[in-house]
């Protein structure tokens, strides 16, 4: 006899998958750098650093309460750098990644999987599609590191191999972790390869993935070349931030002696080229941010927060969401029905899904400021820019990341694992391909806005 009322198994789902298996990695990323094994000294790392620096890792942020290149054995670092890469891809193409090197076969499951991570409408092509990101990945890093090496072999002798390759999974995955020491890349402000390569690979992991095959597509046609519209918005977003950040450091720190006062004329324009990038998302610096002005620290406290674009390894609200926002507020003004760029429309469904990420992320960024507020007595401005630091996966700090307590660790640890699948989950969440179970619709009333 069928017995009645029996539930259905239901699996997790994708933004639960994609949540747990960054904070098992977390754990699992804590307990290794727990170890002895992975310390200089031989000794056990206190839990809260370990675990901080695992986050900080796993959720490419980049900020550190010990020092990356002081603190932490070979061992220790590369698991580091394991934690970056698998951050940087995401669970689902990591797993993916892991299945096809051992020739597994790629199930419906891991299908729907990769469709869900990336936001996809069909299922055609996933496998491809994947193998095109590890591709590009592995290609990225590699020059990277070959370019890297030019320097650091000269400098560090063989163990510059290993830092160059670190430098580059780390930049490209927008991590912001470095190996050689405390200033980050302070020592090689002047020096044109390592900020430029740096600067490449952080642009290119923030693009966004699928943004990187329209153009390789387009790019090969001769004639008739269509790119998405989401490709023209996260190019042009992209480029306003990258370059007015730039034009806005220069201007306002041009005669500060801390920062680019002492420098001639082009390594300022590099200079404040390299902070405008950097912050989005990346971590690395070539001078030191207490060093800024409230002004330039203002705008990085912006570029911070938008970040880079989806489907990248940047974190940040998005170049997109901010698009969509500035966009309809300006439909709204000129009094237009839909919100328009480069002759289309974007739906209402996406517009709403932005106007989300962007609200909660506040919400988030808010709540956290205020903890660590009345936890820690530090400057506000300092504060808050280690929590649009942590919320948005970006690393930079303005010296106040070691002298945390506890407490402070840990309320960073959580804004930084919020950071890191906040958007994401919030994405997936209001996905417009999910059943919808409430149809009611209530009588519409007006209210007074504004």
């Amino acid at each position: 006899m069928a017995i009645i009322g029996r539930r259905r198994k239901r699996g997790l789902s994708t933004t639960q998958i994609i949540a747990c298996g960054f904070l098992i990695s977390m754990i699992i990323g804590m307990v290794l750098l727990m170890l002895p094994v992975s310390s200089k000294d031989g000794t056990f790392t206190n839990p809260v650093d370990a675990l901080f620096t695992a986050t900080t890792s796993v959720c490419v942020t980049g900020l550190t309460t010990v020092s990356t290149a002081e603190h932490w054995s070979v061992f220790g670092q590369i698991v580091i750098m394991i934690l970056i890469q698998f951050g940087g891809l995401g669970i689902v193409t990591f797993t993916t990644a892991i299945l096809l090197i051992a020739s597994k076969r790629i199930t419906l499951k891991e299908r729907l999987l990769i469709k869900d991570a990336y936001n996809l409408n069909s299922l055609n092509g996933l496998v491809k599609l994947t193998k095109k990101i590890l591709k590009g990945t592995v290609v990225c890093e590699l020059c990277g590191a070959l370019l890297y090496s030019f320097v650091f072999v000269k400098d560090y002798g063989a163990w510059g191999i290993f830092y160059s390759i670190f430098n580059a999974v780390s930049a490209f995955c927008n991590a912001g972790m470095d190996l050689l020491g405390n200033n980050s890349l302070g020592l090689y402000r002047d020096n044109f390869i390592v900020n430029t390569v740096t600067m490449l690979l952080i642009i290119l992991g923030g693009l966004g993935f699928p943004v990187w095959w329209d153009l390789v597509k387009n790019l090969k046609k001769k004639k008739k070349r269509r790119f998405l519209l989401h490709t023209k918005l996260v190019l042009t977003v992209t480029a306003i931030l990258i370059f007015g950040g730039m034009l806005l450091i220069l201007f306002i720190e041009y005669n500060n002696p801390d920062t680019l006062g002492s420098l001639s004329f082009p390594k300022k324009v590099q200079a404040a080229m390299f902070q405008s990038v950097t912050t989005r998302t990346a971590g690395f610096y070539t001078i030191p941010q207490e060093n800024f002005t409230d002004a330039s620290a203002f705008i990085s406290l912006i570029l911070m927060f938008i970040g880079g674009s989806p489907s990248g390894t940047a974190g940040g609200v998005k170049t997109v969401t901010v698009a969509m926002i500035i966009l309809t507020a300006y439909a709204i003004v000129k009094n237009k029905r839909d919100t328009e760029v480069f002759g289309r429309s974007i739906s209402e469904q996406n517009v709403r899904k932005g106007i989300a990420v962007f609200v909660i992320s506040f919400a988030v960024l808010l709540l956290s400021m205020g903890a660590l507020s009345i936890v820690e007595r530090a400057d506000f401005l300092d504060t808050l820019y280690e929590c649009v630091s942590a919320l948005a996966t970006v690393g930079l700090s303005r010296g106040i990341t070691a002298q945390l307590g506890t407490v402070g660790k840990i309320i960073i640890i959580v804004t930084m694992y919020i950071g890191r699948i906040g958007p994401i989950s919030l994405a997936l969440f209001f996905n417009a391909n999910m059943t919808q179970k409430d149809v009611k619709h209530y009588p519409v009333a007006d209210i007074q806005v504004g």
